[in-house]
């Protein structure tokens, strides 16, 4: 800008102004208003930026929030059993494998290995529809439960167990199809029986069960106890008699063991009974314990002896031992010292006579 060219007027204003609020003095009306404005566009659009911020943090809080709930929920199967329950279910089941692999493996004579393998919640129908045709369909009544519950056993499994029961070594073959006998079924039946029997005693700390075989069926599609479409508990065993297996299928009705769901979750490990012994329980003990085998040793004497003497040994020689005559011997049960005993004969055999008890420290 020259020197000789003159400042416009709106210069000249601002000038001015500017001189006014170095010096200090009050601005004027005018100026007031203007800043007033100012201050008040400033702060609108600081305002109308916060809120744009706000909505912002809002709209990705809602869609952190719908990322992390969001899950699938198939319609078909409604999981209507809580995660506590369908653990508990599967302990207890656990321990119900356990004792079946006893029970059946005294029933049969011959080693059988039971294991569970599932428990899972679905429809009934999906149940049905997965089983074969013709099968071994045992319908329970599960007093004083409402409803029914499903015992199914695979046909290959039905075979190899009657073939052991009829004294045969059952081989992997292919199963029959074709439904079983009334021979087959009560044969059959002595197996079911067992499973229910253990049943009744895993149970028996969430509710006392009488469990009854209504009827056995050989088609499960032509079976309506339960609605199609109602929730079931389904556990899953997988039973191993030499190299044959089958699988074994309890379904029980969610609605049946709806009102136990809480002793169910604070049972936990249910499949371990938790309650002291009983009369009962000793006398099933003691029941087994009856028929098993021991062994019994009576030694009667222990003595040391060169090898030299011991390789001139020939038949008539009588060998010397620091026993003396009228001690008593030892007798012991299973490689356990347990009684001294006096020898002798009993109906022309030799015995012995238990004088006392072993003392141990």
């Amino acid at each position: 800008m020259s020197e000789e060219e003159p400042l416009s007027q709106s210069q000249v204003e601002s000038l001015l102004r500017q001189m006014e609020q170095e010096s200090g003095d009050p601005p004027s009306p005018e100026d007031g208003e203007d800043a007033a404005e100012q201050q008040t566009q400033a702060s609108a659009r600081e305002a109308s930026v916060a809120a744009g911020r706000k909505d912002q943090t809002l709209r990705d809080r809602r869609q952190r929030a719908f990322d992390l709930e969001a899950i699938h929920y198939d319609f078909k199967r409604p999981e209507r059993v809580g995660k506590d329950q369908m653990r508990a279910m599967q302990s207890l089941h656990e321990g119900l494998a356990r004792s079946f692999s006893a029970s059946a493996s005294g029933i049969l004579r011959s080693m059988v290995d039971v294991k569970m393998i599932s428990a899972d919640q679905l429809a009934y129908s999906e149940f049905v529809f997965s089983l074969d045709n013709p099968s071994c369909f045992n319908i329970l009544r599960p007093e004083p439960l409402e409803g029914h519950w499903i015992l199914d056993i695979s046909p290959s499994l039905c075979c190899a167990v009657i073939d052991r029961m009829l004294g045969g070594d059952p081989q992997p073959t292919e199963s029959i199809r074709r439904p079983l006998t009334e021979i087959e079924n009560r044969l059959m039946s002595r197996l079911v029986t067992a499973l229910t029997a253990e049943l009744e005693r895993i149970w028996k700390n969430i509710v006392e069960l009488k469990i009854t075989v209504e009827r056995v069926e050989s088609n499960p599609q032509l079976v309506q106890v339960i609605p199609p479409n109602e929730v079931v508990v389904l556990i899953g065993l997988e039973v191993a008699l030499g190299r044959n297996r089958g699988m074994v299928s309890l379904c029980m009705p969610f609605n049946s063991i709806e009102t136990f769901n809480s002793q169910l979750s604070s049972s936990g490990g249910g499949g371990y009974g938790k309650s002291s012994a009983t009369d009962e329980t000793r006398q099933q003990v003691a029941h087994f314990v009856d028929d098993a085998m021991v062994e019994l040793v009576v030694t009667l004497a222990e003595s040391k002896i060169r090898t030299g003497d011991l390789l001139g040994l020939a038949v008539g020689d009588v060998i010397t031992t620091e026993k003396a005559r009228d001690q008593p011997l030892e007798l012991a049960v299973q490689s356990i010292p347990k009684f001294h005993v006096f020898p002798g004969a009993h109906r022309g055999k030799k015995a012995v006579r238990i004088g006392d008890t072993v003392k141990t420290s």
